[in-house]
C-alpha cells in the first residue's frame, strides 16, 4: 500500500456518507475556495467537487506536498506524471484516474477517486461525487482507467533543521520555567563549537552598535572642527609679469648715487626721496600749463603768486608745514 495513499484513506472513511446539497454546495468547494483558489472564486463552493475532496483531505492529513490539491482531474493527473509519479499499476492508497470513454487519455480525464484495495482486475475505490451527488465507496474495473498517481513516489525536499537550535519561543511562553528549563539545556547539549549564550550575542550586538556610533560621532566632530568657518582665501605669489616694463625715472638733480648715499643713513633717505618728490611735482605742473602763459588770466594768477611769494602775510608765515 502506497503510504501516504494511507493517510488519505484514513480521513476519508471518516467523511463516508457526506452529501452536497440541493445547490450542489459542498464544504470541500467551500474550503477549497477559501484556502486554495488565490481568487476565491465562489464557483468552487458549488463545482463538482471529486478532485477538490482529495485536496482537502490532503490538507487534513497534513500531506499536500505528496498528494498535491487541485480541482482540476486532468491538472492533478498530469501533475503526478510530471514528477515521475505516474503508472498503470493498481495499488491501495494510489490515486485513480478515470475516462468514462475508455480512451486512455490523460487530456480526457473526467474523474478521480482513492484506491482502497484491488481484486484482480477490480478496484475497490472511495469517491467524492460519486453518482454526482456523494463521498461513497465504488467498485470499479479497469476498462476506464486512465492512469494511477502514487502519491508516496513525489520528492520532497528534507526540511533541515539544526539539531543545536531550538525554536525560539512564543511571546506567551516567555518567562515559563518549562520553556526556560528546556533551552538550557538544549544549550547545555550543544557542541562547543556551537556554544554561544544568547544574552551574550545580544549585549555583544548593542556595545558594537554604541562602540561604532560613538567613533563616528567622534569623527564628525573632527572634520567639522577643521573645516573653516570662512571661505578660504587663495593668495598669488608676485611674479615677473607684475613688475613694471621701464624703471622710475629719477629728478634731474639726483643721481644713483645721492640714492646709495641715501640709503647708508637712517634719516636721509626720506628727506632726499620726499624734496626730489617735491620737485618732479612741481616741474610736471609748471611744464603742463608753459604753453598757457600767454594767457591774460594766468599772467594775472602768475603775478599774485609772485607777489605772494616775495612778501608772505604773517597768517602764512605762521602755519606750521606749508610751502
Amino acid at each position: 500500500m502506497d503510504a501516504i495513499g494511507k493517510k488519505l484513506l484514513d480521513i476519508a472513511k471518516k467523511e463516508l456518507g457526506y452529501t452536497e446539497k440541493g445547490d450542489g454546495y459542498t464544504k470541500f468547494g467551500d474550503w477549497y475556495a477559501k484556502n486554495v483558489d488565490g481568487d476565491h472564486d465562489a464557483y468552487f463552493k458549488t463545482a463538482p467537487w471529486c478532485d477538490m475532496f482529495l485536496a482537502w483531505a490532503a490538507d487534513k492529513a497534513d500531506v499536500t506536498e505528496q498528494a498535491g490539491q487541485f480541482a482540476s482531474t486532468v491538472e492533478h493527473a498530469k501533475w503526478f506524471k510530471k514528477h515521475d509519479a505516474w503508472g498503470h499499476d493498481p495499488e491501495p492508497g494510489a490515486i485513480v484516474f478515470y475516462d468514462w470513454n475508455g480512451s486512455g487519455d490523460i487530456d480526457q480525464v473526467d474523474h478521480v477517486g482513492i484506491v482502497e484495495k484491488v481484486d484482480g482486475h477490480t478496484l475497490h475505490t472511495i469517491e467524492g461525487n460519486a453518482e454526482g451527488y456523494k463521498l461513497m465507496r465504488k467498485t470499479r474495473d479497469m476498462d476506464t482507467v486512465v492512469g494511477f498517481g502514487y502519491p508516496s513516489k513525489i520528492k520532497v525536499a528534507a526540511k533541515y533543521t539544526p539539531k543545536h537550535a531550538a525554536p525560539a519561543p512564543t511571546v506567551d511562553k516567555i518567562g515559563d520555567p518549562a520553556t526556560t528549563t528546556h533551552a538550557q539545556e538544549q544549550e547545555h547539549s550543544a557542541p562547543p563549537e556551537h556554544h554561544l549564550p544568547t544574552q551574550e550575542v545580544v549585549i555583544g550586538g548593542i556595545l558594537a552598535f554604541v562602540l561604532c556610533g560613538t567613533v563616528a560621532l567622534a569623527a564628525g566632530r573632527a572634520a567639522a572642527a577643521k573645516a573653516p568657518t570662512t571661505p578660504p582665501i587663495r593668495v598669488r605669489k608676485r611674479g615677473k609679469h607684475h613688475r613694471p616694463s621701464t624703471p622710475v625715472a629719477l629728478p634731474a638733480d639726483v643721481t644713483p648715487a645721492d640714492l646709495d648715499a641715501a640709503d647708508a643713513g637712517t634719516t636721509l633717505m626720506p628727506a632726499l626721496s620726499l624734496a626730489a618728490a617735491h620737485e618732479a611735482e612741481d616741474r610736471e605742473f609748471w611744464g603742463r600749463i608753459a604753453h598757457l602763459e600767454e594767457d591774460k588770466e594766468l599772467d594775472f594768477w602768475n603775478s599774485l603768486h609772485a607777489e605772494l611769494t616775495d612778501s608772505p602775510p604773517a597768517r602764512y608765515a605762521t602755519t606750521p608745514g606749508f610751502r
